[in-house]
Order: C-alpha cells, then structure tokens, then sequence
C-alpha cells in the first residue's frame, strides 16, 4: 500500500486458461518482495477449489454461487473493505469466474472506488492460444462472444499455452488478439510463465485523478514501446477503461448535466457522488448510454465529491479538462 491507496489486479480469463497458475505466481512473487497479497476469488458454485490453493497465510474473500458482475456484486465493495480493515494488505488480486465478462467486474470495482481508497493498476487476460484458434474457426455461440469481451477489455493479454500450437498458429493467435485489442500489452507463455516485474509495471487501468495529486495520473502503453524514461510519454496511448476524478468543491448542477450531456459514445457508464452549488442536497449520479439519474442521499460517514467514467479508448485527456473547466466556472460563480 502506498499512500493510503491500495493496488488491485483483476484477473479475467476463459475457464481453463490458467489464471490460477498465473495467480499462484504472482502471490509467490508478492511474498518474496516481503509484501502481503490479499485475495478476492469468485467461482460459480458453493466450494471454491481455488481457493485452497493460496494458502491459509493469504487472506482470502471468497465470493461463491455467483458471478461479481451479476448476483453478489454488491457483496465486492464490503468484501474489498473489510479486507483492507482487517487484514491491512499491500495488494489485491481479484481472480473472476471464468463466465465473467470484465468490463462489468471493472465497472463493480469503479463502484467500489467512490468509498474505498483503491486504484486498479492492471487487468489481466489469460488467453488459451488454442481454444482461441478453434473458437475463431467456429466464430459462434456465447463462448466465443465472451472470449472476445475478455480479450477487448484488457490491459495485459497473456497469450498462454503456446507450446500447443505451432509457429504459424502463434502468429495467427497473435493477428486475432490484435483485431479486438490492438493496445494492450501481448506476453507469449507457457503455463502463464512471465516475469513478474515486466506483468506487474503496469499502469492504472482506473485512472485516479485528485487535482493536484497525479500519483496515478497515468496511461496504458505498450510494453515493446516503454519509455526507459519514466517522464518520457512518447508512445503512450489515451487509453483507459476507467476513470475517477476527485472535486475540491461543489459545482453547478446545469453545468454538469451538460457536460455528461456532451460525453462521447464511447463512454459506455459513469457514476458518482456530487454537491452541487445551486443545491442543499448530495447527489448519487448515474449514467448508462445516454440515459443519466440523479438521486438525493444523506450518506453516512466522510465521503468525497468522486465521479467515474467507464467505456473503451477514450480520452482521459479531454474529460479532465472538461471537469478541470467546470469547477473553475463554479469558483468563479462563487467569487462574483
């Protein structure tokens, strides 16, 4: 944990294409670097096997007969809170159900970032090399949607069990990925044997932004493509799946309907807890393609003004510019 905010990982993946494997080596790496993992672990059923693996020294939340993007996604903001309560960890992996679609379990995160100091640094995709060329092959049915969903959602695509296929098939696995993600970082593996370090430098994929505090005021780029320096942004890429931005103050209520009112399509979700100048009251926000909802609440405890957006590939740039302009509008309303 680094000042207050503590790093999580999600892990998505196809049942089957070794996201265990990788999360057994990441918790292994944790604990050598002296650091204390903690576990979110979800499985569709009332045992979680998985679960067993870890070990009785890693604290564990597990969240069973359910998938975090539908049925008990309410219990992962308590679950991620009382983690961080009890157990104090440095870090928290997420693995999701194999069934999960990621864009939905981010969005649960997101959620779950308006009251708790979190900040999502990676989310992972464990790719099954084979069982993606024969379901490319098929190009129907549920499985291979959510493959792809899986895949377009991620920050880091492992491209796993490669020593299953030949050279031209890696290279056609490789041309598929790339069609639905063409900026997440690709590591070729075999049983999800990667270098941690290389795994783990990520960036956030929930972009926290506290004004002046640029602690993770970051952007996903390419591994191939890093900067030796770290100030350095060539070849970075205005990409995030999410992102949070902090206020100072209460702003305008106009102002800030059509602000949302001119978000681009590819903002798919935002979320939020607001005061307004031109209102006694608190605001939770709600926004789901096109369509947003304001609802009064009197919310129990120390809550800052927060909003979240979700979607794919648009710019953080220009939405923080956009709420940067409108707390300035609203200080100088208030100066007149």
């Amino acid at each position: 944990m680094k000042n207050g905010v503590t790093p999580i990982y999600i892990l998505s993946g196809f049942l089957g294409s070794g996201k265990t494997t990788l999360l057994t080596r990441m918790i292994a790496y944790w604990k050598q670097q002296g650091l204390k993992p903690a576990i979110v672990m979800n499985e569709i059923g009332e045992v979680n096997i998985d679960g067993m693996i870890a070990g009785e020294d890693v604290p564990t939340a597990e969240m069973l007969s359910g998938c975090i993007c539908c049925s008990i996604r309410a219990d992962l903001s308590s679950e991620i809170a009382m983690l961080i309560q009890n157990e104090k960890p440095d870090v928290i992996v997420i693995e999701a159900t194999g069934a999960a679609n990621p864009m939905e379990i981010l969005d649960a995160v997101a959620e779950a970032s308006l009251y708790i100091n979190i900040d999502v640094k990676n989310l992972i995709t464990v790719v099954d090399s084979a069982h993606l060329l024969h379901l490319h092959e098929v190009q129907k049915g549920k499985t291979y949607r959510l493959m792809q969903e899986q895949i377009r959602c991620a920050s880091t695509l492992i491209l796993n069990k490669i020593d299953r296929i030949n050279e031209e098939e890696q290279q056609e696995a490789a041309r598929i990925v790339r069609g639905w993600n063409a900026v997440a970082s690709m590591i070729p593996a075999v049983r999800c044997d990667v270098n941690p370090d290389v795994l783990l430098e990520e960036v956030s994929v929930i972009a926290k932004d506290r004004n002046s505090d640029n602690r993770t005021d970051t952007e996903v780029t390419e591994k191939h493509h890093a900067p030796d320096n770290e100030h350095n942004h060539d070849h970075t890429h205005d990409h995030v799946m999410s992102f949070t931005y902090y206020f100072k103050g209460p702003v305008n209520s106009n102002d800030f309907e059509a602000l949302v009112a001119g978000l681009p399509r590819e903002i798919y979700r935002a979320k939020g807890i607001l005061t307004f100048n031109d209102t006694a009251s608190r605001f939770l926000f709600q926004y789901a393609y096109r369509e947003s909802d304001f609802m009064k609440i009197n919310p129990q405890g120390q809550l800052s003004d927060v909003v979240v957006f979700i979607g794919e590939h648009f710019s953080k740039t220009w939405i923080k510019e956009q709420l940067v302009e409108l707390e300035a509008k609203a200080i100088s309303q208030e100066s007149r």
